[in-house]
């Protein structure tokens, strides 16, 4: 986010994978946000991300498991104690699961499981959230990180018209569909805080080498991440309600 500071970024997911690639490439930013709160469901486990905290003093590592009311409520009131009236700048929610299902292995429970992580959830951390984004937008001028903006790691997988253009995607029902539904939240989010100045994208990080992406994956998190951060450092009001890829190329809904 190198072209416009922004102050404060909030990523869920940050023990392993994507979100602690984002912390690591956002902590050594030039400028790097003032406040990057580092979130994820067991923080005393995630050893790689407290050797980060240490590291840069602007890391602020939080406990937030995505799925539970009280966990939401207790992050949004410590976020709100350490930001107070400039709010927050940019949220990314990453946090996400993913099970190998094709049609014939495929169940109501599976189904079930990961639409409450990778769908409801973004939505009730997002609207847990807001009055803090709200804050932020007051602040400053045009859309984009650097005012207020609500990002939604979805996955190319999600897209309806590229739904037969990779088999491998035919294995995972459940985590493909979860996302195709998190882009609608992203397009009614986006509608719904126009008012407000609120830039709200889905964004396909790539395919990465992570416990969910794979050893075939080829990109690795590292080679990965400088290109989200530059699609994240771009993104403006043209953008608003748009599903985007790591080179900042519309993706077919």
């Amino acid at each position: 986010m190198a072209q416009q500071r922004c102050r404060s970024v909030l990523i869920t997911g940050c023990s392993r994978g994507i979100g602690l690639g984002l912390v690591r490439g956002l902590a050594t930013a030039c400028p790097a946000p003032d406040w990057l709160i580092a979130t994820c469901r067991y923080p005393e486990k995630a050893q790689e991300l407290q050797q980060l905290s240490k590291q840069h003093r602007n890391i602020k590592v939080l406990q937030l498991d995505v799925v539970c009311e009280n966990s939401i409520k207790k992050a949004v009131k410590e976020v709100e104690e350490l930001l107070g009236d400039e709010g927050l700048n940019c949220l990314i929610n990453n946090a996400g699961i993913n099970v190998l299902a094709s049609l014939e292995e495929v169940t109501a429970e599976a189904m079930l499981t990961i639409y409450e992580t990778n769908t409801v959830a973004q939505l009730m951390v997002t609207k847990a959230f807001l009055p803090l984004l709200r804050k932020a937008a007051q602040l400053g001028t045009g859309m984009g990180c650097h005012r207020a903006a609500i990002i939604n790691m979805s996955s190319i997988s999600a897209s309806m018209q590229l739904v037969q253009e990779n088999e491998m995607f035919l294995k995972v029902y459940p985590y493909r569909i979860a996302k195709t539904a998190l882009n609608m939240i992203t397009r009614c989010l986006a509608v719904d805080l126009t008012a407000d100045e609120i830039l709200c994208v889905s964004l396909h990080p790539g395919w990465i080498q992570t416990d969910m992406g794979g050893c075939m994956a080829p990109l690795t998190v590292q080679e990965a991440i400088p290109g989200i951060l530059s699609v994240l450092a771009n993104l403006s009001k043209k953008d608003n309600g748009s599903f985007l890829d790591n080179k900042g190329e519309m993706v077919p809904w």
